[in-house]
């Protein structure tokens, strides 16, 4: 019967493998799965580090989702040269990663609906976020609707990726 028991340092142990292993997949889903989209202001950028994220959110939960997002997409802006938009990068997908991870635990219902409702206010964390990022950084209101449509584009994708995928890696976790 002592064998069931699981000791506290596995338990912690497993977290932080869990959490390494996210952020790294985030970061390099949005390192070299990516394609910069020529429109005005930062252009956009289109990119899978979404897809990890919001796995590790839906499926290991709110802090999860935060670390891989926050640490993740932060480091990618860090090694990329867009040191600037780190420490936003690291608030703006830290908060996508936690609400989709407590929107998918604590909103009772189905779960394809509960998950596409975490991944709709992710998008509206994303795009609003990195919109007055961008107002902040160039100090112009107009310039930053350039990149909408790249933010909304990789949403929805990670999105359409991801929904259907994480009630089967729900159960086998």
């Amino acid at each position: 019967m002592n064998s069931l028991i699981v000791p506290k340092e596995s338990t912690k142990t497993k977290a932080i493998v869990i959490n390494s292993l996210f952020i790294a997949l985030t970061l390099v889903a949005t390192m070299f799965i990516n394609i910069k989209l020529p429109i005005m202001g930062n252009g956009g950028l289109i990119h899978l580090g979404n897809v990890p994220l919001f796995i590790a959110a839906i499926v290991y939960g709110k802090k999860t989702g935060a670390v891989a997002g926050a640490f993740g997409m932060g480091l990618f802006d860090l090694l990329s040269g867009w040191a600037l938009w780190a420490p936003f990068t690291f608030i703006i997908v830290g908060a996508m990663g936690f609400v989709v991870g407590l929107i998918s635990e604590k909103v009772p219902g189905k779960r394809v609906f509960v998950n596409t409702l975490a991944v709709v206010t992710a998008l509206i964390i994303k795009v609003v976020g990195y919109y007055f990022t961008e107002v902040v950084l160039y100090g112009n209101w107009i310039q930053p609707f350039g990149s909408i449509p790249g933010n909304i584009m990789q949403v929805i994708i990670a999105g359409i990726i991801v929904i259907p995928l994480v009630g089967r890696l729900k159960k086998r976790v």
